[in-house]
């Protein structure tokens, strides 16, 4: 089975980047959804360190906007929901419940440059999937850097083992405010086949 031309003009071909984001709020539900559909996907030893901490109240979203650059504060503020993806350096410690082989957890254990090389790889991995979920949901996504990690974690992740990787702003997209989309490499320009 393949996946529909519709689709895949949702996802890939036609989704784009939101900066701006209709006045209409983003139920929790479908934030779920969009998680559901993301943690189906690969990851090494199925170790699923992504972790999202979801601010949808002003007050949140404005604790963090100090801790966002300065290209990144109002939409941030202004979007319907902003998803902190984190990444989870106890993440090994579920792979007895997540992974076939027991005993994995054992590999990550006083490894700490192979626990965080391999939450952060994956849990980019599955923030990836994550934004494609929420487009094929009608969503809107907005990633970016451009913010102090260190701070937030500080702010929004001090009691626990989660490492913010990036911000993606989430909404149902204004497409009357998308500029011209930007250039992308060809085949032959970012692919070799040896």
């Amino acid at each position: 089975m393949t996946a529909d031309s519709d689709m895949l003009d949702a996802i890939f071909r036609e989704g784009r980047t939101y900066d701006a984001f209709l006045d209409k709020p983003v139920p929790e539900s479908l934030l779920q959804e969009a998680y559901d559909l993301a943690k189906m996907a690969p990851t090494s030893a199925n170790c699923q360190p992504m972790r999202i901490l979801f601010l949808t109240s002003r007050e949140a979203k404005e604790q963090l906007a100090p801790m966002l650059s300065s290209t990144n504060r109002d939409k941030t503020v202004a979007a319907p929901a902003v998803a902190i993806i984190a990444h989870d350096l106890a993440f090994y410690d579920n792979l007895p419940k997540l992974y076939r082989i027991p005993g994995a957890e054992k590999w990550f254990m006083g490894q700490d440059g192979l626990i965080e090389e391999t939450a952060f790889r994956n849990g980019a991995l599955q923030g990836a999937y994550f934004m494609l979920a929420a487009r094929a949901l009608g969503l809107g996504v907005g990633p970016m850097s451009g913010f102090d990690n260190a701070a937030v974690d500080e702010a929004f992740l001090a009691d626990t083992s989660w490492r913010s990787n990036f911000i993606c702003n989430l909404g149902f997209g204004d497409d009357s405010k998308v500029p011209a989309r930007d250039g992308r490499l060809d085949f032959a320009e970012a692919c070799k086949v040896v």
